[in-house]
């Protein structure tokens, strides 16, 4: 889904709201989350998941082509860890039902 159909979806949801008001919403989250992170502050939204920045230290890598080393500086990326109440619904419902029928054929 792109922002875009994010944006539509929200608004053909909440007919109340206008869409310049739901582009306000999402546009505002996603900035206020991208400042969270290069405070290097943690944002978690319950149910959903947490977002924060790993530290990845400098190091020496390969240039594919030559084989050359080349010196890679250190970096913050951001890392995304679903909540549990997500991951139960990506893989199609509790994770105890799962684990129950894994152990039921054995």
């Amino acid at each position: 889904m792109t922002r875009s159909e994010l944006i539509a979806a929200l608004a053909g949801a909440n007919p109340h709201l206008r869409q310049p008001d739901v582009e306000l919403i999402v546009s505002t989250i996603f900035e206020e989350i991208t400042a969270a992170l290069a405070r290097g502050d943690r944002v978690e939204l319950r149910g959903f998941g947490a977002f924060s920045a790993k530290k990845r230290d400098p190091r020496t890598g390969r240039n594919p082509r030559t084989g050359e080393s080349v010196a890679v500086s250190g970096k913050a990326v951001p890392y995304f860890k679903p909540g549990k109440e997500l991951r139960e619904r990506v893989n199609g419902g509790p994770l105890q039902r799962t684990r129950a029928k894994a152990g039921a054929g054995s």
